[in-house]
């Protein structure tokens, strides 16, 4: 008799559910969430295993690309699409909800997610890095022109040295607003120091990387864009259509359709939230400041006219996914004025 399980992980223990190909519990319990610890409750309480279940998480990668080398037949479940099930239950315990994945890969009622490789998490994680301290030296810069402007001192306009140097002198002869401004300031160079040491590592990673400087060849991409569209669609043929690349990261429509009902809202925002960001402000690149014509800047120009900068600019963004994934498959650069059959509408 074979045996199916769930696993529902937590950053101490993973709560273990094991049943037979009837669904009738065989044995459960808890164990650490280490992959060899794990294994061992697997061996000895499922030896007839057919499927381990697991949802989507941080723990995720490491336990499932462990298990798959002590050879387990392990899925990664779509969070989103488990939660439907597990809330069901009357009392939601870790317990539970293992009990429900171990149902979802015994009936099969489940949307497999793919786990992307280290190497993508990797770039992944270095340019997550990159865009936290980005964010943290604005917020510094931010809070020290506040605190000038609360004594009446401005230092409008400028980035990096020159903000510094505006900083500085705007505080000559005033040790008071020094006192607080010194730490801020020390802080914000220490962080933009970081993000340069960032930047320089990222550049190094995309220079030897022949997909993203293919990439880059599209108007408007540049190497942050590159680097977190190619470790986040990791290979091309993972899609089977370039336009699915929209919504997968949550720039089309989100769509409820029941008897005669049918609306459109706005785009889902499901998928990479930090690769749909940089998408925009590529697409607003290429709509402002991209000089080059082509066929997709006119595309969107047109848009603009049509339905407004903010509303263009995301649309603009989905076809810049579309266009990258297209270029990438078939390993050809950017094409700025394409056949019929590969314009922006058609694509």
């Amino acid at each position: 008799m074979v045996h199916y399980v769930g696993l529902d992980v937590s950053d101490r223990d993973t709560a273990i559910h094991v049943i037979d190909e009837t669904g009738r519990l065989v044995w459960r319990g808890k164990r650490a969430s280490e992959p060899e610890t794990i294994a061992a409750a697997l061996r000895r309480h499922a030896p007839q295993l057919e499927r381990v279940g697991l949802e989507t998480g941080q723990l995720v990668p490491w336990l499932y690309y462990s298990l798959k080398e002590l050879g387990f037949p392990v899925v990664c479940l779509d969070a989103r699409h488990a939660r439907t099930a597990t809330t069901l239950q009357r009392n939601k315990t870790d317990a539970h909800d293992a009990e429900t994945l171990a149902q979802l890969v015994r009936t099969g009622w489940y949307r497999e997610a793919r786990v992307k490789g280290w190497a993508a998490h990797a770039m992944r994680r270095l340019v997550g890095a990159r865009s936290q301290l980005v964010g943290i030296s604005i917020d510094l810069s931010n809070q020290v022109r506040s605190t000038l402007k609360t004594f009446g001192l401005r230092a409008t306009g400028g980035a990096g040295h020159i903000f510094e140097a505006k900083v500085r002198a705007a505080l000559e002869g005033r040790p008071e607003v020094a006192d607080v401004v010194e730490p801020l300031l020390a802080a914000w160079r220490a962080v933009r120091d970081q993000v340069a040491a960032l930047d320089h590592k990222l550049m190094t990673a995309v220079k030897a990387d022949p997909t993203c400087r293919l990439l880059m060849t599209c108007p408007g991409v540049g190497v942050v864009v590159a680097a977190s569209f190619s470790a986040a669609v990791e290979a091309p043929s993972y899609f089977r259509h370039s336009r699915s690349i929209g919504a997968y990261l949550g720039l089309t429509p989100r769509r409820n359709q029941s008897g005669e009902i049918d609306r459109s809202a706005g785009v889902s925002k499901r998928g990479d939230r930090l690769l749909r960001s940089y998408l925009f402000e590529a697409a607003a690149s290429l709509l402002v400041r991209v000089q080059s014509p082509s066929a997709l800047k006119t595309w969107g120009l047109a848009l603009v006219q049509r339905l407004g900068f903010k509303r263009a600019a995301v649309a603009v963004a989905r076809k810049i996914g579309v266009v990258l994934h297209a270029m990438w498959k078939a390993n050809k650069t950017f094409d700025a004025w394409p056949t019929v059959a590969a314009t922006p509408q058609a694509a």
